[in-house]
């Protein structure tokens, strides 16, 4: 797997189906799991040292509230992590946020925007550290780049203008 999707918990499920749906758009092998940093600390201890013998690449980490799941697969690995914090009820995502960017010196986290365009961000990011070292995901990433900058200029020919 190039990617691993840890998700603190079952209701952040829904956050982070399109960011599987855009990593096989793009053909990028990923696992999802179920694991928190508080709840089951070994089990995400040993699901990074798991994922990285079998070659993963990039961790994403999404959870909400105290929101610790990034820094804690970023304090156990060397490899790319990307958090996505989660709104919840009570301080509206302002605690995962927190929690997620602000990491120490040394324990880098790429913290995304909160929720599913977040999570969505999260893999396209992924996709962009993996394209360093495939052409062919490059390529696809450059279609897919230029297909965004398409929808914009015909929504632009759209509008009716006075």
């Amino acid at each position: 797997m190039d990617v691993i999707i840890f998700i603190g918990s079952e209701s952040d499920l829904e956050v982070v189906t399109d960011a599987g749906r855009i990593l096989d758009e793009f053909g990028v092998s990923y696992r999802l799991e179920v694991t928190s940093a508080h709840r089951s600390p070994e089990r995400t201890r040993t699901l990074i040292s798991e994922s990285e013998s079998q070659g993963a690449k990039v961790f994403i980490a999404v959870a909400g509230k105290a929101a610790h799941l990034a820094g804690f697969v970023a304090g156990h690995t060397s490899l790319p992590v990307i958090g996505v914090p989660v709104e919840s009820a009570g301080l509206g995502g302002m605690d995962a946020l927190l929690s997620t960017v602000q990491m120490p010196k040394g324990v880098p986290v790429a913290t995304m925007g909160l929720g599913k365009a977040g999570a969505f961000n999260a893999a396209i990011l992924a996709v962009q550290i993996l394209s360093l070292e495939d052409p062919n995901l490059k390529k696809k990433l450059a279609e897919y780049k230029r297909a965004l900058a398409e929808k914009v200029e015909n929504s632009s020919k759209n509008i009716r203008k006075s």
